[in-house]
């Protein structure tokens, strides 16, 4: 990658050498699966196949959200698929989510197993299984649905628009970050001006539309993603961050968290959740000390 006028694209595009940049290894113009990998299957109806980014914190603070409404049927197994050793494309993920893209759900609780693709679609299934955190009238779930498809099309220019240049590129281009920066921050002020109309994206209460916005901007305010929150100034957008501080201190999305998380403190490491009893019994600190 180059910057400036250096670089000529040819006039067909083909695959010759790895990108570059941290996950390089994973990236490639083809799907399907690369071997063969069967996926565990627990006690649970529910069992989700996932990693702690921002798309598979979504399903995990969903699952706790519903446990924390006393809702014991929504028990879930969550099983590490680790994306740096290319675990989603194994044939068995591959099976549930064609996309070999994280999070991935199946539920065994009806005769024939549905599976549940796409983070969004796993909140949406979940909402409409339990009868929570989405509105019962055509204007509540109207717009809710608005903001948990907005975040659906606006992320990516978050994550693997700005994240990548910002933080994973091989090069710090000039152009690509400032493109990127810009575009996120025009992101952050669309829900700053909204959040200061209303508690939450979707009105008074708390929805799927919010679970699906924070772990991306509610984090990144929080200063959790690509230690960025100097660089985007991210104190301009106070009422993102009073939303991102109350969402924060919920007990679910505390919890929520922690499962399939690898990185940072061990204490907040979960790598699978299979009992309630897990957060207190299986964090990484506690199987290592």
């Amino acid at each position: 990658m180059s910057q400036g006028n250096d670089y000529t694209p040819p006039r067909v595009w083909t695959w010759e050498k790895p990108s570059g940049g941290t996950f390089s290894s994973i990236n490639r113009p083809v799907a399907g699966p690369t071997h063969e990998q069967e996926l565990p299957v627990g006690k649970h109806p529910f069992q989700l196949y996932s990693l702690a980014t921002p798309n598979g914190v979504k399903a995990t603070v969903m699952f706790e959200e519903l446990l924390e409404l006393g809702y014991q049927d929504a028990e879930y197994d969550a099983w590490l698929i680790r994306i740096g050793e290319g675990d989603q494309f194994g044939s068995g993920f591959v099976a549930i989510n064609p996309n070999s893209k994280i999070p991935a759900l199946v539920d065994h609780g009806p005769a024939e197993p549905i599976r549940v693709f796409e983070s969004g679609s796993i909140l949406l299934y979940l909402a409409e299984r339990f009868e929570e955190f989405l509105p019962g009238s055509l204007a509540g779930r109207t717009e809710t649905l608005n903001w948990l498809f907005w975040q659906m099309g606006s992320a990516p220019f978050l994550g693997g628009g700005f994240g990548h240049f910002y933080a994973y590129a091989p090069e710090k281009l000039e152009y690509p970050i400032d493109r990127y920066a810009m575009e996120t921050k025009r992101q952050l002020d669309v829900l700053d001006r909204r959040l200061a109309e209303t508690r939450y994206l979707a009105g008074d209460g708390y929805t799927i539309a919010d679970i699906a916005n924070w772990p991306w901007y509610g984090q990144l305010v929080l200063g959790r993603l690509y230690d960025a929150a100097e660089f985007l100034q991210v104190q301009e957008y106070r009422h993102v961050l009073r939303w991102a501080k109350e969402i924060d201190a919920r007990p679910a999305v505390q919890r929520g968290r922690m499962v399939n998380r690898t990185f940072g403190d061990p204490a907040m490491q979960l790598h699978e959740r299979h009992d309630a009893s897990d957060f207190t019994h299986r964090t990484q600190d506690v199987l290592t000390s």
